[in-house]
């Protein structure tokens, strides 16, 4: 949990400021998970930072979505690319994922409980 916040800083992906009493401010929690080993033991903790964006209203908080994810047919078709054109693949994992991208409006988060 540490290492994930300390990214979270690092990348410059928020600021911590004192909350706003007159603006509506999303709530946010963290997500932990166990990866187990092939052996069934626990192998790595992990935790991530995630908001709760269900509470916002449309219209009120945010006025589009977007959110850029890869179609299964796409990683199919260049999975058989490689395979017909003798391509090497190479598999990597990616510890964190910021999406870089400037907001015109503010957004304010909440800390979850604890931390």
């Amino acid at each position: 949990m540490n290492e994930e916040y300390e990214l979270i800083m690092n990348n410059y992906v928020w600021d911590v400021v004192p909350r706003p009493r007159d603006k509506f401010v999303v709530t946010s929690k963290w997500l932990y998970k166990i990866k187990h080993g092939v052996d069934g033991s626990a192998e790595k903790f992990k935790s991530r930072f995630v908001a709760r964006g269900f509470s916002q209203k449309e219209g009120v908080d945010y006025d589009e979505i977007f959110s850029p994810v890869a179609r299964y047919t796409t990683i199919h078709l260049i999975i058989a690319l490689a395979a017909l054109q003798g391509w090497n693949l190479h598999q990597m994992d990616v510890k964190n994922a910021f999406l870089h991208g400037s907001l015109k409006e503010e957004v304010c988060v909440d800390q979850p409980k604890g931390f």
